[in-house]
């Protein structure tokens, strides 16, 4: 049977070698698309996108390449990779979060876009599995695929104007085409690792990273009413794109899955729309499937003092000490029974939540924002009920402990009885797995009143690594170069 040349796999060293442009112009090719094949990158080809007046020089210059050259991923077939970062002389500044255009969100920074970025409004998370684990296509994966972020997230197809084109019929173009016309819809891609990557289930070294697996990235434990899906759960590394476009968010994991061909796989995805949680004062209280406001105490991006006690992973040593800067990402697929609440009078609702439907506030009184009074009287006992869900998630229940929530909507189509396969998927960043989320979401399984209304069906515990703080860098770097 013959083979697609597009699902070829990249050879071995594909990528790992810089190829530096010939000085001599008649050399040159004619079209960016060879010219990404072949290591050249003509000063005088422009960025495609009106308006832009970006060219492609400039944009490996902005992404650190310099006159370092391109550095490209061969297929067996010929088919090309994503270039990927890489520092030299005379490099222009990278992209910084003050400096970037409209809709671009700057992949650089000490922090991983995508955590308190404000949350955009859809979302595509997907976690992968190493087919063959070693330490080499494990490294060559995150090159790839930070090349291919920096250009996505400048709005541009991975490879240039011509990376979804070109004049070169017999290759798969480098960049699958659809977000081209689109703007890069401020979209962020943040990647993580789970437990997976660092042991098997007995608590074997898989790639010689097991020394380095961080002592917070446990098995989540088992909690009351949950019913996971194994196929839909856990997963080597994790990848969540978010944009103010679905066909943004969408194009860059298929993209990224593409990119991993031979070297991993998808265990799944799942698609969010409508974020459930504000990261930013900016932005209004969002609401869930329930039709109630999601997220009103949750962590903002303008609390840099909470968000370090809360979220950033700090003051870690030795071989720990990659993780730094870093966080852990809480992944939760929670099936919403619609119909059957839909069916339930508002003061049930209410009483279930613990705060007004209209408008979000405690029944203990007061607007949105007021700090609810768990000790405050109400006819017939407390005005917020111990059960309530708000009570058992609310920092003041909890011992002070906060997350940062970045969740989203799903809606999956229906099952096979006619109802809505549809909810929360539930995400949350924090400092450590084990004292900000695993004891409160022991008591919400416990007593939440809510669960009689949701099922977890799903779940997923990831290490996030730091950021990229230059060029010549690639995400995940820290720990596999510490």
């Amino acid at each position: 049977m013959n083979q697609d040349p597009g699902d070829a796999r990249p050879a071995q060293n594909a990528g790992s070698e810089s190829v530096t442009p010939s000085p001599d112009a008649s050399a040159r090719p004619e079209t960016e698309a060879d010219a990404a094949r072949s290591g050249h990158v003509p000063d005088d080809v422009a960025d495609s996108r009106a308006g832009q007046g970006t060219s492609r020089r400039r944009l490996l210059g902005a992404l650190g390449t310099g006159g370092a050259g391109l550095i490209v991923g061969a297929a067996a077939t010929g088919v090309a990779l994503a270039p990927r970062l890489e520092s030299g002389a005379g490099a222009a500044p990278e992209p910084t979060q003050g400096s970037a255009p409209a809709g671009v969100v700057s992949m650089f920074g000490p922090h991983q876009a995508g955590i308190v970025t404000p949350a955009q409004d859809r979302m595509h998370m997907a976690a992968f599995d190493l087919i063959k684990p070693n330490l080499k296509d494990l490294e060559s994966l995150l090159r790839d695929w930070s090349s291919a972020i920096g250009y996505m997230t400048q709005g541009l197809p991975i490879g240039g104007s011509q990376g979804a084109g070109g004049a070169d019929l017999l290759s798969a173009p480098m960049d699958t085409g659809e977000a081209v016309g689109l703007t890069a819809a401020n979209l962020t891609v943040t990647i993580g690792f789970g437990r997976s990557l660092f042991v098997d289930s007995k608590g074997k070294d898989r790639l010689g990273l097991g020394s380095k697996l961080p002592q917070a990235l446990i098995e989540l434990p088992h909690f009351a009413g949950d019913m996971l899906e194994k196929a839909r759960s856990g997963g080597d590394i994790v990848v969540q794109a978010c944009a103010d476009d679905p066909q943004v968010a969408v194009h860059a994991v298929r993209n990224l899955s593409r990119i991993a061909f031979g070297r991993a796989s998808v265990r799944w995805s799942q698609i969010g729309f409508g974020r459930t949680s504000a990261t930013s004062r900016a932005q209004a209280t969002p609401r869930n499937l329930f039709g109630f406001k999601d997220g009103t105490a949750n962590l903002k991006a303008e609390d840099p003092e909470l968000l370090e006690d809360h979220v950033w992973s700090t003051g870690l040593t030795g071989e720990q000490a990659w993780l730094n800067n870093g966080s852990f990402l809480v992944a939760r697929r929670i099936r919403m029974f619609i119909e059957t609440w839909d069916r339930q009078a508002l003061g049930e609702q209410e009483r279930s939540i613990g705060r007004t439907k209209s408008v979000g506030a405690p029944l203990s009184g007061g607007e949105e924002f007021t700090e609810p009074d768990f000790a405050k009287k109400a006819e017939g006992g407390l005005a917020i009920e111990k059960d309530s869900h708000v009570s058992l998630a609310h920092p003041q229940q909890n011992n002070g402990v906060q997350m940062l929530r970045r969740g989203y909507n799903y809606a999956d189509g229906s099952d096979g009885l006619g109802r809505l396969d549809a909810g929360l998927f539930f995400i949350a960043y924090v400092k450590d797995p084990r004292t900000h989320y695993v004891p409160m979401q022991k008591r919400i399984s416990a007593r939440d009143i809510m669960q009689e209304y949701v099922r977890h069906t799903a779940s997923g515990l990831f290490a996030v690594p730091p950021g990229l703080n230059g060029a010549g860098g690639y995400l995940g770097q820290s720990l596999l170069e510490s």
